[in-house]
């Protein structure tokens, strides 16, 4: 398969740019797999839209204020850091910019107020990457000064600047493990009333981690749907969550993942396990697209996604391009929002 196949035109007033007034009042799309039938609803009908029975499984990744912008030592020069991965207690894979300028032993400054966080490059990485060191000068936390001085970094196609209301709407209700540099967006329009109303109808809800990239973002840029490979991320599933979807995969129940990531740590376990979900905790690179098989997940909660990603590709790989393709029509048509802030899509 080409990797063109997979592309679409967007006009860029379909990406939204804010979220919704409401969480759960956002537009929900309803794909029915088998029949391609589709149904417009809001994500507010969530609870009678699933059965009774069903598991629904969420990922609780916390956000966190991971870009940084601050000035080179002693030049003065403005610099971005985005942080991607903590390597150990003081290292972290970043991407900076300007890249030319930030070679090995550049130190950078990142400061508000008394609230001083000391950056040096250590390694130097192709496309912008960079190792480096933070440290605080007063010895204080580093994740409080990244709290304090850092900014949440909204997704690039979001072209405004963070603001305060960001860092609480650029996360789900549920979020509690600190690790994403992007939010598990399928999960941003669920409310903790709205969870309540799907566990009242016997919906069982659990949860899973896996820590977001920013990969995530990525365009695929080889010509061959195969060829493709994603960033690995971390995850962790817990005992009860395993337990209980091998529960309801045994009993034949519908398991429904919250998201593109839930969906790839489910079935990522499952073959880790295989056959069998285990605890633990691991790192998952696997890819989903077209005509490879979904184990675990019966069904999806996710938003519309962008031409040519591996995301599209899972969300074809579950439905069906030419399904996914006609709902993506009709969503244009139907004036609904895309991408991180946008609107929904239920595939069942």
């Amino acid at each position: 398969m080409l990797v063109s196949e997979f592309d679409f035109e967007l006009p860029r007033d379909r990406i939204a740019q804010v979220p919704s007034m409401e969480r759960d009042q956002a537009r929900l799309l309803v794909l029915e797999r088998a029949s391609g039938r589709l149904r417009h609803q809001r994500v507010t009908d969530l609870p009678r839209l699933l059965s009774p029975g069903d598991l629904l499984v969420v990922n609780d990744t916390r956000v966190f204020p991971a870009r940084l912008l601050g000035r080179l030592v002693p030049s003065g020069d403005t610099v971005e850091c985005l942080l991607l991965t903590r390597l150990n207690d003081e290292h972290w894979d970043a991407l900076v910019s300007p890249g030319r300028k930030l070679r090995v032993g550049v130190l950078l400054l990142f400061e508000q107020g008394r609230c001083r966080l000391c950056a040096e490059v250590l390694e130097h990485h192709p496309h912008g990457r960079r190792t480096i060191r933070l440290w605080t000068e007063d010895g204080s936390s580093v994740d409080g000064a990244i709290d304090r001085l850092g900014h949440i970094p909204l997704p690039p196609y979001v072209k405004r600047p963070d603001d305060s209301s960001d860092r609480d709407r650029y996360q789900t209700v549920y979020a509690r493990v600190r690790g994403s540099v992007a939010a598990p967006t399928a999960g941003l329009h669920l409310t903790t009333a709205l969870l309540m109303q799907l566990q009242a109808r016997d919906i069982e809800v659990r949860r899973l981690t896996l820590h977001v990239g920013y990969g995530t973002f990525q365009p695929i840029r080889v010509e061959r749907v195969e060829d493709h490979r994603v960033e690995p991320e971390p995850y962790d599933m817990p005992a009860e969550t395993a337990t209980a979807v091998n529960r309801a995969l045994s009993a034949g129940r519908r398991v429904v993942a919250v998201g593109t990531t839930t969906t790839r740590t489910l079935e990522t376990v499952f073959w880790a396990g295989d056959g069998q979900l285990r605890a633990g905790r691991g790192v998952s690179d696997l890819y989903l697209y077209p005509g490879v098989r979904f184990h675990v997940v019966g069904g999806l909660l996710t938003n519309f996604h962008l031409p040519r990603s591996s995301l599209l590709m899972l969300v074809s790989a579950f439905a069906g391009w030419k399904s996914v393709r006609a709902a993506y029509a009709d969503a244009l048509r139907k004036g609904y929002r895309f991408y991180s802030y946008g609107d929904a899509m239920l595939i069942l």
